[in-house]
């Protein structure tokens, strides 16, 4: 799977302390880099503005102390968003059902990259049915997943959060 990030060790203890998963670390960027952190809520809701900056705080405080970056860099700390990147085992059996992009970096039947419905995963192994046909990508040789953004997935989400209608478009 992917790389860990060189500031996971130091930064998902704090992350975690506050009662958030780490979904991503990547740093963005050279001249002026951008260290990108994408969290969720352990418990499943939805990630808030208040929950992004009472984790940026946090990390604020412990990377101005220990100066692990050298030199100006821009913190960001998000949601992982409807087309949320997968990283774990875990996200590949929460997010079952979704239509997702993933990528790999070993052949695997012949190929490298894949687009379909996820089924889950099973002994370490994700299960994907793409044109018909199941694959059986081993965790290990993914690169890169995310979930793609649907109309059937916008359609559950606008119907989750009526609330929301105002700022949706028709």
């Amino acid at each position: 799977m992917q790389v860990k990030h060189p500031l996971a060790d130091m930064l998902e203890p704090i992350i975690e302390k506050l009662g958030y998963e780490v979904v991503r670390i990547m740093t963005i960027g050279q001249a002026n880099p951008t260290l990108q952190i994408m969290i969720d809520k352990t418990d499943g809701t939805e990630i808030t503005v208040d929950d992004c900056a009472k984790v940026s705080r946090a990390l604020s405080e412990t990377l101005d102390e220990k100066d692990p970056i050298s030199g100006r860099y821009n913190l960001e700390v998000s949601s992982p968003g409807l087309d949320r990147p997968l990283t774990k085992p875990e996200h590949f059996v929460r997010f079952a059902g979704n239509v997702v992009k993933i990528e790999t970096d070993e052949l695997v039947e012949n190929r490298k990259r894949f687009k379909g419905v996820l089924n889950g995963m099973e002994n370490l192994t994700v299960l994907l049915t793409m044109e018909g046909t199941e694959y059986r990508l081993p965790f290990e040789t993914i690169s890169k997943a995310k979930i793609v953004l649907t109309d059937e997935l916008l359609a559950k989400w606008e119907a989750e959060h009526p609330e929301m209608q105002e700022f949706i478009e028709e």
